[in-house]
């Protein structure tokens, strides 16, 4: 089982399948996995399998950390389109989030005012208010919603909290009032002795309800692109994504999907 972590508060930059020439964040440690999601597709590997006894970065090191790269960046030529929060976890459990998020914003806009921020999280922690407002600050909230129906959600994304619900979630992402995006994995495979598969009808109907009810202003539709820790899982077929995108956009929302 291979896996990448980032050893690293600020990488890359990297070209994004969905985001474009994208400087990558990392607020977790780096020696290790931080998630309260354990997805059985992450690229980062199994929460039990790595994990850190490093100290998270504080928001001094991590706004000098960017600072420093952003200089580069500008002596080198290269122009990032977005700056995007993901790295070894889930960034919104950083206790100082909201700082980190304004001292990017004020960053952002001295040196590269035309980039987007993009924060990639499972929605766990919108229910903090300073979560939640450091979010509505930024161009691109991404919010991760891989199933409508619970026993979905428990088989791949495995929350660490015993009383998520998918209603609960889209009770959180409904006050964004569609100023957010939306993206899904779609994947098929065994796990644990349990059949996966959430591109099945009954799925893919109940999972287009819950789009309908955020409407938000995009939705990402992705499968895997790199090794999985759960061996068993398979990619989505690129024709069977682009026919739920052309659902999507049936509802009049914009769609973008990466096979």
């Amino acid at each position: 089982m291979s896996t990448i972590l980032f050893h690293e508060i600020v990488f890359g930059p990297i070209h994004s399948r969905r985001l474009g020439i994208s400087l990558g964040m990392n607020l977790l440690p780096y020696d290790g996995k931080l998630c309260s999601f354990d997805c059985i597709y992450c690229e980062c590997g199994f929460n039990k399998d790595f994990r850190t006894k490093t100290k998270l970065p504080d928001r001094e090191n991590v706004r000098a950390a960017l600072e420093d790269k952003l200089l580069s960046l500008r002596g080198e030529g290269v122009t990032p389109d977005v700056i995007t929060f993901a790295g070894n976890g889930e960034p919104t459990m950083h206790p100082e989030f909201k700082g980190i998020i304004e001292d990017t914003i004020e960053l952002r806009d001295q040196y590269f005012p035309n980039a987007k921020i993009s924060v990639l999280t499972n929605g766990m922690h919108l229910n903090k208010p300073e979560v939640f407002e450091a979010l509505q600050k930024i161009e691109n909230p991404i919010v991760k919603l891989d199933s409508a129906i619970d026993e979905t959600v428990r088989l791949i994304d495995r929350p660490n909290a015993p009383g998520y619900s998918v209603a609960r979630q889209v009770a959180l992402y409904q006050r964004f009032q569609g100023n957010f995006i939306l993206q899904t994995l779609f994947l098929r495979g065994r796990f644990e002795g349990h059949e996966i598969d959430n591109t099945t009808e009954e799925e893919v109907s109940a999972w287009l309800e819950v789009v309908r009810a955020l409407n938000p202003r995009e939705v990402m539709i992705y499968t895997i692109d790199r090794e999985t820790p759960a061996s068993a899982l398979e990619k989505a077929p690129l024709a069977d994504l682009q026919k739920i995108a052309a659902r999507v956009e049936g509802l009049g929302i914009q769609t973008n999907v990466a096979g």
